[in-house]
């Protein structure tokens, strides 16, 4: 089975803070050799081979340079979404607030292209569990009192709420419909079934247990 190694790892000091660490320690360090340097600086040597020892190296040099600010800018978008996201590592994937990577980005004080980069294919092993990046980002919708909340959070509650269910008498979409509204969720019954589908929750006909 396929399994995942995390990028950056997200823990719990006693203070109640949270640290972040890239866990790239394994990767093998990107080093210019001393004798291509050494070569370069010969007052002696052949002035085509200083011009291409110097090109070389400079190339070298930016890749280092690109590597390191790379890992710099994955560190600050992981501070500032953990920064961000503290009710979700505090209280559960139920506390999930919206967030788009525009709002990183300003923070960070980088293109939203650049965010998207840094965060793709990554994945963050934090208290709660080892999640990819991007599963902190999202939009959101109002509730009955006016607050925002995550899309994640809806799926979380419809997930509750099926799980509490009589299975003997499961509820329909339309009935899932009516319990979210009740708990302050005012969502279309096409969104119910659009996430129930991306849940992977079958229909509640699906979903009865005909031998009670």
């Amino acid at each position: 089975a396929p399994y995942v190694v995390p990028d950056i790892l997200v823990e719990r000091t006693e203070d109640g803070e949270y640290t972040v660490r890239l866990l790239d320690d394994w990767l093998p360090n990107i080093y210019i050799s001393r004798r291509y340097i050494d070569l370069l600086r010969e007052k002696g040597a052949d002035p085509k081979t200083k011009e291409y020892l110097k090109r070389k190296i400079q190339s070298a040099t930016w890749l280092q340079e690109s590597i390191e600010q790379r890992r710099n800018t994955l560190e600050k978008v992981t501070r500032a979404i953990i920064k961000h996201q503290r009710a979700f590592l505090d209280k559960g994937p139920e506390h999930i607030e919206p967030l788009k990577m525009q709002q990183i980005a300003d923070q960070v004080g980088v293109h939203v292209t650049t965010v998207s980069r840094a965060v793709d294919d990554k994945w963050v092993q934090t208290p709660r569990g080892v999640f990819p990046l991007k599963r902190f980002f999202g939009g959101g919708t109002h509730t009955a009192s006016g607050e925002e909340v995550a899309w994640e959070t809806i799926k979380q509650k419809l997930l509750e709420i099926i799980d509490k269910e009589e299975k003997s008498n499961p509820l329909s979409d339309e009935d899932l419909v009516t319990k979210l509204q009740e708990c302050g969720y005012p969502v279309a019954r096409r969104t119910v079934t659009k996430y129930r589908k991306m849940l992977h929750i079958p229909s509640s006909r699906q979903r009865k247990d005909w031998t009670a």
